[in-house]
């Protein structure tokens, strides 16, 4: 299980990550109309990715304050936030155009709104357009220097583009200006992507200090630095956190698919297809959808699997229909599932041309090796390695890749260290780890 990305985690596309969960907005700053005609809810507090409670009936008061002053900048700003809101909710991409459109019309009324800039940079997170993003992010600190959460804008795209010690820089300012459950967060990231994953704990844990009394935000961090223990192989505590997480925000479709990992770990296949339908059923994200697939195929329940990865293709088909870029989440499923595989290397070469991160460079590794290109595989596979980061993953990739290159002296050492690191590192390629060193 990869950790969920900072934000895009984290949003409906998750790697994950999530870039778009902590975007910023200024506290304080909202529409008069508006807010005479709906819930008072801050700024910053939508802008953070959690729930702020009814988001449909804060999407019709918003609305209703629009009729009546169509010329309210901040107002399409708030409804375009709280579209954004909505698609982490439901996983419905069609919110992201629509936060488009109105976030569009609040620049075109004031150019230097700064609630409607960041918001189009968080939209462009959450739609993989980080190029993007970054433009966006780095125009909102001109309107507003000293805002800290433009900086998280800015190093999240950053660090999917490859351009780590920009991102760091820009994650440290942020910490420096406003100490933050959002700052502490994506300073735990910068811990784990550097391979300091003591360190990473210890500022996840500060987040969750941080979001006591937040029930959403609670759940999210203790699913977070859940993580984190499960990326080091210790399954006890990752489940307390990811138990804590439902108990916090019961329902947490997160912490469903964290938990279904932790069943399919003790052999409980069938536990865990029941969790990971939980979080499937309530948001289709790709990454429930399929890994409740990998959960099918390992029970051998071959056609319920299929079934599976073929609904993954039509909720990729609407995500890239509402502007959502997917080449290179594409591009790993395919190599995963040996989806056309020449097709697919061409997917992975343009994924990793606009995303040359340590993920781009791995997932284009893994897609060169499992089409026999294993010599080009390799100096793509120590890239995706080159900042030290500890992901299980991406250490058995590159035991593959050497074991393809006939040296199984090395391959057998990236494969020890892969399942030394977490022996549960994937449902389909840590049981393959271990009957390769068998």
């Amino acid at each position: 299980m990869t950790r969920t990305r900072i934000g895009i985690a984290v949003a409906a596309v998750a790697l994950v990550g999530g870039a778009s969960l902590f975007g910023g907005i200024m506290r304080g700053s909202s529409s008069a109309g508006v807010q005479a005609r709906g819930p008072r809810v801050e700024p910053e507090r939508l802008q953070s990715g959690f729930s702020t409670g009814d988001t449909a009936s804060l999407i019709r008061a918003y609305q209703a304050g629009l009729q009546a002053d169509p010329k309210d900048a901040k107002g399409y700003g708030l409804l375009g936030l709280a579209y954004q809101q909505r698609a982490r909710e439901t996983g419905d991409p069609t919110y992201y155009t629509k936060s488009e459109g109105v976030l569009r019309r609040a620049l075109a009324l004031a150019p230097n709104d700064l609630i409607a800039t960041v918001g189009l940079g968080s939209l462009a997170l959450s739609r993989h357009r980080f190029g993007e993003a970054l433009e966006l992010g780095r125009e909102a600190r001109k309107i507003s220097p000293g805002m800290a959460r433009t900086y998280g804008v800015t190093g999240d795209a950053l660090v999917e583009l490859g351009r780590y010690p920009e991102a760091f820089d820009a994650f440290r300012r942020m910490i420096t200006l406003k100490p933050s459950l959002a700052s502490y967060a994506r300073w735990s990231y910068r811990s784990e992507l550097t391979g300091h994953r003591p360190a990473a704990i210890k500022w996840m844990g500060y987040a969750l200090e941080t979001a006591q009394g937040q029930p959403e935000a609670l759940a999210w961090t203790n699913v977070q630095l859940g993580k984190l223990y499960w990326a080091a192989g210790r399954l006890e505590p990752a489940e307390r956190l990811f138990r804590a997480s439902l108990a916090a925000f019961p329902g947490y479709v997160y912490g469903y698919d964290a938990l279904a990992q932790v069943e399919a770990a003790r052999g409980n296949l069938r536990r865990a297809i029941q969790l990971e339908s939980r979080a499937a059923d309530s948001i289709p994200q790709p990454q429930f959808v399929s890994t409740l697939g990998d959960l099918y195929r390992a029970r051998g329940q071959k056609r319920l699997a299929a079934e599976r990865y073929a609904t993954v293709g039509v909720i990729r088909r609407l995500l890239e229909a509402n502007g959502v870029k997917t080449d290179l989440e594409t591009a790993l499923f395919n190599v995963d599932h040996g989806i056309e595989p020449a097709r697919t290397l061409a997917l992975a070469r343009l994924a990793q041309r606009e995303r040359p991160s340590i993920d781009g460079d791995d997932v284009l590794a893994w897609a060169l090796a499992r089409t026999g290109r294993c010599e080009e595989a390799l100096g793509y596979s120590k890239r995706a390695l080159r900042l030290g980061t500890l992901d299980a993953l991406k250490m058995f990739h590159r035991g593959m890749i050497e074991r393809c290159l006939g040296r199984r002296v090395a391959s057998d050492a990236w494969l020890r260290r892969a399942l030394a690191l977490n022996p549960h590192f994937s449902i389909l390629w840590a049981p393959v780890a271990r009957r390769a060193l068998g």
